[in-house]
């Protein structure tokens, strides 16, 4: 007992003391990202594939400039380089759903130094269903549930699905301009909801999507014979009709779909919150207290959003994570 004790103290010292070495004496993964706002997203995925032999190293795309985008992280010079790797980091976009009818799309989807989110942006992920209620909590220090918020984005999914199909059919074939995402943001966008009946929000969205898949059924009748297969492609790619959301274009989705959802939500929790620290404080100065208290601890709907991380179970997330553990086995096959 006393040697294997011994042996595991000596297993977790000699596992401590590498992780202690100097990072010069590990291998540099250089990772491109598009923009400031894209690091700390980026770092947190990369941090699960550090170790005691590899660290990442995060970088605007230029080393030259202040310029930024995804264009310019591709151009650098992605592979292995006597022993150093460069690699890019960026957002999918519609690229994903483009699988190679761009040059663009072609380069996100095949080269095997380029990562991509498979969700649109960063901002699908802090909008991800399953972690909304959580935010809430983190703005309003209240877990009262006054929406089922992954049934409603599963519902808003199925109702945008359609169109979405719509959408990506006019990207692949060039018509883009005449359905441009902008406007697919403009149908599917709703600027308030009643916390009471979120039922007549997803009605109102639903009416305006289908006055918009009438008028492209009649303005291009040839996307008939292309529709069916398209639509099976895109579930082929793991994009489902219940997740829609997170494949649109996402600050529209940040902006004008679930700031707007939450928002009202977490005014009335708040409002709920206040109420009881009024009715049970003792004295004044209790409630004086309390009430400063809470004012200080909760935070805007936005900066709760920004700061979310609860979405690593997001399946997008899962094929990300996939990739870049592909692609440190290749590595230490090397």
């Amino acid at each position: 007992m006393a040697k294997r004790l011994a042996d595991n103290l000596n297993s977790l010292y000699i596992g401590a003391a590498n992780k202690l070495k100097p990072k010069d004496a590990r291998q540099k993964i250089v990772a491109y990202v598009e923009s400031y706002a894209d690091i700390s997203f980026w770092r947190m995925v990369l941090d699960e594939f550090e170790d005691e032999t590899r660290y990442f190293e995060i970088m605007l795309p230029s080393r030259s400039s202040l310029g930024k985008g995804k264009k310019l992280a591709l151009m650098n010079q992605l592979g292995s380089h006597l022993g150093n790797y460069m690699i890019a980091c960026v957002d999918a976009d519609y690229d994903y759903l483009m699988q190679g009818v761009t040059p663009t799309s072609r380069m996100v989807n095949n080269h095997p130094y380029v990562f991509h989110t498979y969700a649109y942006a960063i901002e699908n992920y802090l909008c991800y269903a399953g972690s909304l209620h959580q935010v809430c909590v983190m703005a309003t220090l209240n877990d009262r549930q006054l929406v089922d918020l992954e049934e409603f984005m599963k519902q808003f999914s199925l109702i945008i699905w359609p169109l979405f199909v719509w959408s990506v059919w006019m990207y692949r074939n060039d018509k883009y301009r005449e359905f441009t995402l902008t406007e697919f943001g403009n149908h599917v966008s709703f600027g308030d909801i009643n916390v009471y009946h979120p039922e007549n929000t997803l009605e109102y969205v639903k009416k305006k999507v289908n006055r918009k898949i009438a008028w492209l059924q009649r303005q291009y009748p040839q996307a008939k014979k292309d529709y069916e297969s398209l639509k099976q492609e895109i579930i082929g790619l793991g994009v489902t009709p219940e997740t829609t959301y997170l494949y649109m274009q996402g600050h529209t989705l940040f902006d004008n779909v679930i700031t707007p959802l939450l928002e009202p939500i977490c005014t009335i929790l708040r409002r709920e919150r206040e109420r009881e620290i009024k009715e049970l404080a003792d004295h004044d100065t209790q409630r004086q207290n309390e009430w400063s208290c809470y004012m200080h601890s909760q935070t805007p709907v936005e900066e709760s959003l920004r700061k979310n991380i609860n979405f690593k179970d997001a399946p997008p997330y899962v094929y990300l994570q996939r990739d870049l553990q592909q692609f440190i086995d290749g590595m230490n096959r090397v």
